[in-house]
Parts: structure tokens; C-alpha cells; sequence
């Protein structure tokens, strides 16, 4: 078909699409001082103009975009989501993280964390589990292992899901000290966020179930906000399940919650604690009636 014959076409295009359009700015000189001065950058290709602070709602705009398509597109109907701390080693490291005590306080610390190295093989079988099974509704992979995508219980989650053959995805957040994504994220499935709310919210927008792992200040956010999401019926409940009963029960006492009387009793139904990757299967298999085991 001639160029003239396709620009006859009834459902030809008849605008040039963005990329096209910059690829003729970007090919011509720019000779004069109007073409060289900023403000005659396109606008969706002058970052200096994108990284100003009035445009914060159009960032916004991008980070919700941008994920939830590409998760579209790779098929991705549902997430199981695992929380847990970034400082937990896995039982290999134990060892090296011992070595690294200067003063008797920090041993003492070190040893606490170590003691939980057992969260790292429970998170890890726990994705592998979750992966094997490997449902598929109306063409979706659903239950796709999700986690923050740094070291530790979320490297555990990813590298399961790795060992079962399966993707996974991996929500980085920037931070001002270097991190990078760990080994086992799925490259095509790993993000990057500026905005804790936007990961937050891309968190929950699939998840189908969320593992809490033993963590600090960024675990308790996330669990508190999913909890304050289903308890006021923002979102529909789905299986909330805390591992390590004796770590939970010691660092947040939630009976005492309710007997203040500022949530109710019942609120305490809204997760479950369990210790075992098996224990948190089955209870997801028998919330949505799964024929997997």
C-alpha cells in the first residue's frame, strides 16, 4: 500500500503520535536562540519543567500510570504481598551478621535479629507455594508474588517465587543512602517510586492477600494502613496474616487496643497470626475456596 493509499484510510491515525513528533524536533538543529532556550522544549521532554514543584499532580498522575499499565500488560490479575523487615538475614548470613557486633549491646541486638532468620526461610517457602500453585483466571496470573523488592524478608519473597520458576514483582522506593532492587525481582516487573503513597497504593490496588512479616516503622505503616483500609470498608477484606505471634504480641499489645475501647473487639478478627508458610496457604486457599494445595 502507497502512502497516498494509506492516508486515504478511514481508520488511518491522522496525527503523528508524541514519539514520532519529538523525533522531528530532536533531528533538527537548533541554530537560533527561541530553538535553544528552554522554554521551547516540548513539554514532555523538558524534565527540568517536570521536576518543578507545581507539577507534583502530573508526577502523581505518572507514578499511579505507569505501573498499573505495564502491570496490565504483563498479565498480572492479582498479588500476594509480603511486608517484612530489611534487616533480617537469611540463616546462611547469620554468621557474618554476628561478626559485624562491635559492643556487647549490638550483639545483643544482632542475636535478636538472627533468632528470626527463620521469617526469611518462611517468606521464602511461603512465595514458592504461592508461585508453584500458579492460578490463572480469565487469561491472569493471579496470587504474583509482590514485595518492597530490597534485601532481606523481601528478597526471601522474590527469591522464592524465583526457585518455582515464576515472577515476581518488586515496588523500590527511592531513598537518600543507595539501595538497588534485589537479585530475584523480575527486571520487567520492577519499579521504582518517589512517593511512598503511590507504592503504598500499588501495594493494595491487586493484592488478594498480604503476609506481615516481623519489621520496623515501614512494615507497621503499611500493615496499620491496610488494617485502617478494611476496618473502615475502604477495601474489601482479604487474608491478613501475621507471622511470629510472640514478636507481634510483644512489640504491639492489641487486646490493650480494644479494652481502650478506641477499635472494637472484632477488629482484632480482621488479620490472623500464623507461623508457617503452610499455616498461611491453607488459610488463603480456604478464604477464596482454592483447588490448590
Amino acid at each position: 500500500m502507497t502512502e497516498e493509499e494509506t492516508n486515504r484510510e478511514l481508520t488511518n491515525r491522522k496525527f503523528y503520535k508524541a514519539e514520532q513528533e519529538a523525533g522531528f524536533v530532536e533531528s533538527q538543529p537548533r541554530t537560533t536562540p527561541q530553538q535553544q532556550d528552554p522554554s521551547y522544549r516540548l513539554a514532555f521532554r523538558d524534565v527540568d519543567f517536570l521536576l518543578r514543584e507545581e507539577l507534583r499532580p502530573v508526577r502523581f498522575q505518572l507514578e499511579l500510570l505507569k505501573p498499573e499499565m505495564l502491570l496490565d500488560e504483563a498479565g498480572i490479575g492479582s498479588t500476594l504481598v509480603m511486608y517484612g523487615s530489611a534487616r533480617i538475614p537469611a540463616p546462611d548470613m547469620a554468621d557474618a551478621a554476628l561478626a559485624t557486633a562491635t559492643t556487647p549491646e549490638r550483639k545483643a541486638v544482632i542475636e535478636r535479629l538472627v533468632a528470626k532468620a527463620k521469617y526469611y526461610e518462611e517468606a521464602r517457602k511461603l512465595a514458592f507455594i504461592a508461585s508453584r500453585c500458579a492460578v490463572v483466571e480469565e487469561e491472569r496470573r493471579q496470587f504474583v508474588v509482590c514485595s518492597g523488592g530490597g534485601p532481606s524478608i523481601m528478597e526471601a519473597a522474590n527469591r522464592g517465587a524465583t526457585e518455582a520458576g515464576a515472577e515476581s514483582l518488586g515496588l523500590n522506593i527511592v531513598l537518600p543512602h543507595e539501595q538497588a532492587p534485589n537479585a530475584y525481582v523480575t527486571p520487567h516487573l520492577s519499579f521504582q517510586f518517589h512517593y511512598f503513597a503511590l507504592r503504598k497504593m500499588h501495594f493494595l490496588l491487586r493484592a488478594r492477600a498480604v503476609a506481615v512479616f516481623p519489621g520496623g516503622f515501614g512494615t507497621f505503616d503499611e500493615f496499620f494502613e491496610l488494617l485502617t483500609l478494611v476496618q473502615t470498608g475502604k477495601m474489601k477484606p482479604i487474608p491478613i496474616l501475621l507471622f511470629g505471634a510472640d514478636y507481634w504480641n510483644r512489640v504491639i499489645n492489641f487486646r490493650a487496643i480494644a479494652e481502650e475501647g478506641v477499635i472494637n473487639f472484632e477488629d482484632l478478627d480482621l488479620f490472623h497470626m500464623v507461623e508457617t508458610a503452610e499455616e498461611a496457604w491453607a488459610h488463603i486457599v480456604e478464604f477464596y475456596g482454592l483447588d490448590c494445595d
